[in-house]
């Protein structure tokens, strides 16, 4: 798949996430099989006003490439600054975000809800498609609401003006992440538009991604929540589209080296007062379903310091290998990660 003149390395996206996107995850995503990632949003505003939590997000330092950075607003020339100003950082791609359900979002008529208004969002695809000489790519939802499925009228906009590829979710604004995501309307757009289309929502294993794939004709899958605590997910998919067979999760002993090399990325990214913290949330996703995690959560949850946070969970990590020291499931082989 192609993005502008960048060629991706696979048809696999990981899907931009408020707090959890940030440059650690993208590049153990990267490194685990995904072609292609794109940053946590960044609200156009905050970013000019020099918030310094924006400019962390922006940060695409040692990422291989092409560096993709969303931007969200309602105001064109605002995003159009905005735009430029990622490029000027180094932003190989800018990507604009439609699809954001949340309310602190929506409430400011961003994100999704922009998606009721059709003339605005001429207004702000046309202001920063020619605002920058990168490509321009868009993320949506099917539409406003249920009965206001507007995905293809509004993937047609994107296509006339200038938008590079488009990225759909499969519910609307109003379901935000509730019940099942529909496909049938992002294979709608994919039969309207030359442009590429991605699908996202629900992606959550290897077979579902190949279904979406078959079922859509997209040109590739966004991975989101199915990645936190799961990042070798994206060579799983790969390798199941490939070769079609499953691949099971890691060893744990590879899980616990994964995880730690997270968390140091994560200390260094962040400073060690905001990485632990930070960090606090990786590790649930990590050990969630997994024997005595309760305990371990509990006890991780609660430490102040690098050191103890890293160490804590190396010794569980420990136990669950001496635990389940035995043959891998029968019949499945582990991914092996090197």
């Amino acid at each position: 798949m192609n993005i502008g003149p960048y060629q991706l390395e696979n048809n696999l996206i990981v899907a931009p996430m408020a707090g959890v996107t940030d440059r650690p995850f993208r590049k153990l995503c990267r490194r685990l099989g995904a072609g292609f990632a794109v940053s946590e949003m960044i609200t156009a505003n905050c970013q000019l006003n020099g918030a310094k939590a924006s400019a962390r997000k922006a940060d695409h330092t040692g990422e291989p490439g092409p560096s993709s950075t969303q931007i969200a607003g309602a105001d064109p020339q605002m995003l159009a600054d905005a735009a430029r100003f990622n490029v000027e950082l180094g932003a190989e791609i800018i990507d604009i975000n439609m699809g954001c359900p949340a309310k602190k979002v929506c409430k400011k008529l961003a994100g999704s809800a922009l998606l009721k208004d059709e003339t605005l969002v001429t207004d702000i695809l046309e202001a920063v498609v020619g605002a920058v000489d990168v490509p321009v790519t868009l993320k949506i939802r099917t539409g406003w609401d249920l009965e206001n499925r507007n995905g293809p009228k509004i993937a047609h906009i994107a296509q006339e003006s200038g938008i590079a590829a488009l990225a759909v979710h499969g519910r609307t604004r109003a379901c935000k992440f509730m019940g099942e995501a529909e496909y049938e309307t992002i294979a709608d757009i994919k039969s309207r538009v030359s442009i590429p289309v991605i699908a996202n929502g629900d992606i959550t294993s290897p077979e579902r991604a190949k279904q979406v794939i078959e079922q859509t004709g997209v040109d590739a899958v966004m991975v989101g929540r199915s990645a936190q605590g799961r990042p070798w997910i994206f060579k799983q998919i790969d390798h199941y589209l490939k070769a079609d067979e499953i691949l099971g999760d890691p060893e744990f002993a590879v899980q616990r080296d994964l995880l730690l090399g997270h968390l140091e990325e994560l200390y260094d990214f962040y400073g060690e007062f905001i990485g632990v913290r930070t960090a606090r949330k990786h590790i649930g996703w990590y050990v969630k379903g997994i024997e005595g995690n309760s305990e371990f959560r509990a006890r991780v949850n609660v430490v102040e310091t690098a050191e103890e946070q890293s160490q804590l969970t190396r010794d569980y990590f420990d136990w669950l290998i001496e635990e389940y020291n035995k043959p891998g499931d029968y019949g499945v082989q582990k991914l092996a990660i090197h």
